[in-house]
């Protein structure tokens, strides 16, 4: 089914979207996009359903074509620090921020959104596999979070994030029963089955 391009006609809006929520370790990201009425982007869908290669295929045409986008992170100290919800809700109000056009209308993926500065706010509930804007937000935060995970896995590489990305697998979950945690995992998170075996 194709995703809709526009929730509306008349407002300037931009889809909003997160990486990395469910993850051990690193940032959250987020980003966000108004598309070009004008310049149409073919094979846009959620990011979690395209493969790799087509993710980094469709994310330079979406910055070519967009009207504005950009995409904003969160670490993990800040993570635990305010809880990896609100994290989600400030990095995109970081990235909403950063846009070089302003929106009028904010479709957030997701059921909770904290409001931004006045502009009013949709929250759409699997919004990536139904509006065009979400799902190429959903790819920029996910390429740019995946392109940072492989950047820091160089420097600690038994964690393996160049393939798990920071999400609790059981590779990953045993090199941190065997290494313990890096300055790069989230404390507030249980990352082992019990937390006793940290010690």
């Amino acid at each position: 089914m194709a995703l809709i391009q526009f929730s509306q006609n008349s407002l300037i809006e931009a889809g909003c979207d997160e990486a990395g929520r469910g993850c051990l370790a690193g940032p959250v990201y987020a980003a966000a996009v108004i598309l070009n009425p004008k310049k149409r982007i073919k094979g846009l869908d959620d990011s979690k359903k395209l493969s790799d290669a087509m993710r980094y295929s469709l994310r330079p045409e979406i910055e070519d074509k967009a009207l504005a986008f950009a995409v904003a992170s969160l670490t993990n100290a800040e993570i635990d620090q305010f809880n990896i919800l609100k994290s989600s809700f400030l990095a995109m109000h970081k990235a909403i921020k950063l846009l070089q056009v302003k929106p009028q209308l904010l479709l957030i993926d997701g059921n909770r959104f904290i409001p931004y500065e006045g502009i009013p706010h949709q929250c759409e509930i699997k919004g990536d596999a139904r509006f065009q804007a979400i799902a190429a937000a959903s790819i920029l935060a996910k390429t740019y979070r995946d392109d940072y995970m492989k950047e820091i896995h160089q420097e600690f590489p038994a964690y393996a994030w160049d393939k798990n990305m920071g999400y609790p697998t059981v590779s990953h979950r045993a090199a941190i029963s065997k290494f313990g945690v890096t300055p790069f995992h989230r404390l507030s998170f249980k990352l082992l089955p019990t937390q006793l075996q940290l010690f």
